[in-house]
């Protein structure tokens, strides 16, 4: 009378599909040109790099590039409660700012908006990188200082890894920069991905 039972459940077991491993998570880049591409033909920019590295090096990460040229810190914070909500991802690599400077908004107004950036990511379980921005010395270097410093500041205090992503072996080359002399040419996309590398590749599982 037991065999009966038994059997179907042996049946029903050779049945069912066999059990999927768990997705790597998503890797969420929310930046502005600087990560967007602009300028270059598709698959040069820094960010199509990280995903070539990623499938090469043996991991299941999936790159989503969520960066807008022109993006300010406003648009960032009015855009990424969709963008994590619709890719649940495990790291958000934030790059933004830049565009801030070049306008001349406030210090406290861009700190305000990449700590809440960094507070939403986190709240949903993703691990944050923050890339610091350098701007012109357009608005004077009392300016340019404490734009740069914010990142530090706000990555100290947040306990959460800082990229300079524009390097010095990059800022300081012209022959690395597109005629507008702001954004870096193809060339220097893989120096870009360099320099974010070790920050990332401790939080990757295989």
């Amino acid at each position: 009378m037991r065999l009966v039972p038994i059997l179907v459940l042996c049946l029903l077991a050779a049945a069912a599909p066999p059990a999927r491993a768990a997705e790597p998570p998503a890797i969420l880049v929310l930046g502005d040109s600087l990560s967007a591409g602009f300028g270059l033909a598709p698959g040069q920019g820094w960010v199509a790099l990280l995903q070539q590295r990623l499938k090469k090096q043996g991991y299941g990460h999936r790159v989503v590039n969520a960066s807008v040229s022109g993006e300010t810190t406003d648009g960032g914070v009015q855009r990424l409660d969709r963008a994590l909500a619709t890719h649940k991802p495990g790291i958000v690599v934030i790059e933004l700012g830049g565009n801030d400077g070049l306008r001349g908004l406030p210090v406290t107004r861009v700190r305000a908006n990449l700590e809440l950036l960094i507070t939403k990511s986190r709240a949903t379980g993703a691990k944050v990188i923050l890339v610091a921005i350098r701007v012109p010395t357009n608005y004077g270097r009392q300016y340019g200082d404490a734009f740069q410093q914010l990142y530090h500041d706000l990555a100290r205090a947040r306990g959460i890894p800082l990229v300079s992503f524009l390097a010095d072996d990059v800022a300081l080359r012209e022959d690395l920069f597109l005629e507008d002399g702001i954004h870096p040419n193809a060339v220097a996309q893989p120096i870009l991905l360099d320099s974010l590398w070790p920050k990332l590749s401790p939080l990757l599982r295989r």
